[in-house]
């Protein structure tokens, strides 16, 4: 394909992962020494500047990616095809789906599941989704991930056209997301709202986050306690404002709750004992986005037997969930009202230059 530079915007479920990565995510047609030469030759940019295949980037970052020119047919590679799947692997792919139309499939990603491949990681949803073409022309696509061992619901775009209108909604924060989660002890504020920065941990290798007051990114979360059990453990409703890499699991270890099973950021203190799972306690609950053919999409999922035997466990009255509201997003925090704020705040400052200039030859 020939023609005219591209720009894209980042979103946040690209968050912090390296330019590269994003090609293989989204444009898996330029292959790395094709990115590499880009980047060389100083054709790739990033909010204008050049970069390296290997940096990291930011949600709402621009990307300029020049033409991509179709190969010359003797350098076409063959295409390296996919092993079909076996019957017990489609069967349990399609099994996960709780919604399906022409523009979108929903499933119910179950904990332990990575949603893409990496290190060590062979078995993944992405290497499933041929399990889910049905009668499309092509495989459904990723708009969004979910932590390998968070559990619920998971949106996949059945085209390109719905994949690009999907995640723009995520990019955008109009899409919402509702979870359930576990956590040790009991949040003094019942109804709260957590805001707290965040940025890649040192000496991590960009695997954990951490909180970080002068260079993390703005990162805001919603909670409600749903019932208690005593002072031991809360039943809380989360509800993510931004995107940010393991948000609600750092948030609520840093307010002193961390989720049940989370060891990489509460260490032992976010488990329990009597019997309630180690496993995490972190489950997608609600999705509410909408539909490119009209109207809105919303679903929910039940959550995992071990999340609900601790329900049980811990004696919560399941009738008492899903009474948080979905959350409509200020203009301040999409990519677009931030936008037009720093115009306008660069348009005042010109005003008021402009103002001491007059005042000065006044004089």
């Amino acid at each position: 394909m020939s023609g005219e530079a591209r720009s894209f915007t980042v979103g946040d479920d690209d968050d912090g992962i390296r330019l590269d990565r994003w090609f293989h995510r989204h444009m898996a047609d330029a292959s790395f020494n094709i990115v590499s030469r880009w980047a060389r030759t100083g054709q790739l940019r990033v909010d204008g500047k050049r970069v390296a295949p290997g940096d990291h980037i930011a949600a709402g970052q621009v990307i300029r990616v020049p033409p991509l020119e179709a190969p010359a047919p003797a350098a076409a590679r063959p295409k390296k095809d996919r092993p079909p799947l076996s019957p017990e692997d489609e069967a349990f792919v399609q099994g996960l789906v709780l919604h399906r139309d022409r523009a979108a499939i929903v499933i119910d990603k179950p904990p332990g599941l990575a949603t893409q491949g990496g290190t060590k990681t062979e078995r993944h949803l992405d290497g499933l989704l041929d399990g889910l073409q049905f009668e499309a022309e092509g495989r459904p696509k990723l708009v969004h991930r979910l932590d390998k061992d968070t559990s619920g619901v998971l949106l996949l775009a059945r085209s390109s056209g719905a994949a690009a209108y999907f995640s723009k909604a995520f990019s955008s924060r109009t899409a919402r997301k509702l979870y359930w989660a576990l956590v040790t002890g009991v949040p003094s504020i019942a109804d709260g709202m957590i805001e707290l920065p965040l940025a890649k941990q040192p000496g991590t290798g960009g695997e954990k986050m951490h909180v970080d007051e002068k260079e993390g990114s703005p990162a805001r979360t919603r909670y409600r306690v749903v019932e208690r059990a005593g002072n031991t453990a809360a039943w809380v409703e989360l509800q993510p404002h931004t995107g940010r890499t393991h948000q609600l699991r750092v948030h609520m270890a840093a307010i002193g709750h961390p989720i049940v099973g989370d060891g990489k950021y509460g260490g032992q203190d976010a488990f329990l004992t009597g019997g309630v799972s180690r496993k995490m306690h972190l489950h997608a609950r609600r999705l509410r986005v909408d539909h490119p053919g009209g109207g809105v999409l919303e679903v929910a999922a039940e959550p995992p037997a071990h999340f609900d035997e601790s329900l049980t466990l811990l004696g919560f009255d399941r009738t008492l969930g899903d009474s948080m509201p979905f959350d409509q997003p200020k203009f301040s925090e999409t990519p677009e009202g931030k936008k037009k704020a720093i115009s306008a705040a660069a348009k005042a400052r010109r005003k008021d230059r402009k103002g001491e200039r007059r005042s000065r030859g006044s004089r």
